[in-house]
């Protein structure tokens, strides 16, 4: 059977090691390497210790719960922490952290190497590792400790995403990815956490959570992204027209109240441009048509006219081979067929130069090099798409 120390016993060692908090990470270490020459691992308690016993169903019928609504209930079934509980945990986490930093010295290696090894996403909630990974038995034992114990602060403290998320209701965002962008970043907090402190945990997690939807909503609730400084500018930018009761007020009166360059303010109210789908219905009963029907074309015939584009691929070329040679132009129109009949071969182009096969081949690489421009590039990618 495998030596393991139960939680209780561990806990009445951090808890004499953390009267001392300045000198808790030594007396860490000391408890971590008795362990150590033990063999004992930690007796890991199973998520069902953190939840409400299950109930039995009623056997009724119900109707399928959305997945928002299946998150909700189950973190309503884990079991809160008082102070005193959260702090044993946060302890239990920093022993855990730092016998793993102890069986990486000793396995020679550093936390960059347990990243390379490690891939969090082909490991189940206990932590089970693949066979195919290369690291020593120890320091995954010691890596599989963190994980669980991490594991169950973060779905411990899941109820934070659910309070703090509905602040945000408000916003385009979809409820479930804020929600996922709210769990990864307990995570983030449970790494940053300090007990010594005094703070309770979800003092200190709110601030991730915040800044992680904020983070969300800047980078993804636009169907353009619109860099993050625009849209701050753009929120003092709407402030700054509820002050003066003018939605339609100028550039400089808006740059003279905000303090902001009027560059600024300009580009903001620029990138804050409603953007629709073509598939968007004008009436919620779905009967009022889409946008595209108003811009479809009565033409039976082919839809696409070159006319629609931009640029043509043809005015394109012939501004990359106005950056040629006399000779260098023959070269590469003879050879891609261009305002010729035909594509012609290196011995004929040859023929006509009165040069070999090779000069003729050096003159075309020369002239395609020139040719190949960012801009070109830019013109001709919708042509090859």
């Amino acid at each position: 059977m495998k030596n393991t120390i139960r939680m209780q016993d561990l806990d009445r060692r951090l808890d004499r090691a953390a009267k001392d908090p300045d000198k808790f990470v030594a007396s860490a270490r000391r408890i971590a390497r008795d362990l150590d020459r033990r063999g004992a691992a930690l007796e890991l308690d199973p998520p069902s210790a953190w939840r409400k016993p299950t109930e039995e169903e009623s056997g009724r019928p119900t109707a399928r719960p959305t997945l928002a609504q299946q998150f909700r209930s189950e973190v309503d079934e884990i079991l809160p922490m008082d102070r005193e509980e959260e702090a044993r945990l946060a302890r239990r986490i920093e022993f855990a952290r730092v016998r793993l930093e102890l069986a990486l010295q000793r396995a020679d290696l550093d936390e960059e190497d347990l990243q390379a090894n490690l891939d969090p996403g082909s490991f189940d909630a206990s932590g089970c590792v693949p066979t195919e990974c290369r690291l020593p038995a120890e320091v995954l034992d010691r890596w599989r400790e963190l994980h669980a114990l991490r594991s169950e602060m973060v779905e411990r403290n899941l109820y934070l995403v659910l309070i703090n998320v509905e602040r945000y209701s408000h916003t385009t965002a979809a409820p479930m990815d804020l929600i996922q962008e709210g769990s990864a970043a307990l995570f983030r907090a449970v790494d940053g956490f300090d007990w010594r402190r005094g703070l309770l945990f979800r003092t200190y997690a709110v601030h991730w959570l915040n800044q992680a939807f904020r983070s969300y909503l800047y980078n993804f609730s636009h169907t353009v992204r619109v860099p993050v400084y625009l849209q701050k500018a753009l929120k003092h930018i709407n402030d700054a027209k509820s002050q003066l009761g003018d939605d339609n007020a100028s550039v400089e009166e808006i740059a003279d109240k905000t303090n902001l360059g009027e560059n600024v303010v300009a580009t903001a109210m620029w990138a804050s441009r409603s953007s629709y789908s073509l598939d968007v219905e004008f009436e919620d009963n779905g009967e009022g048509g889409r946008l595209r029907d108003l811009l479809e074309s009565d033409d039976d015939g082919d839809p696409y006219d070159a006319s629609i584009e931009d640029v043509s691929l043809e005015d394109s070329i012939s501004q990359a081979l106005e950056r040629l040679s006399d000779r260098e132009r023959f070269v590469v129109c003879m050879r891609f067929g261009i305002g010729v009949e035909r594509e012609h071969t290196l011995a004929e182009v040859a023929a006509e130069l009165g040069v070999s096969l090779e000069r003729v081949r050096q003159i075309q690489v020369r002239a395609v090099h020139k040719m190949r421009t960012p801009l070109l590039r830019r013109q001709a990618e919708p042509f090859l798409n």
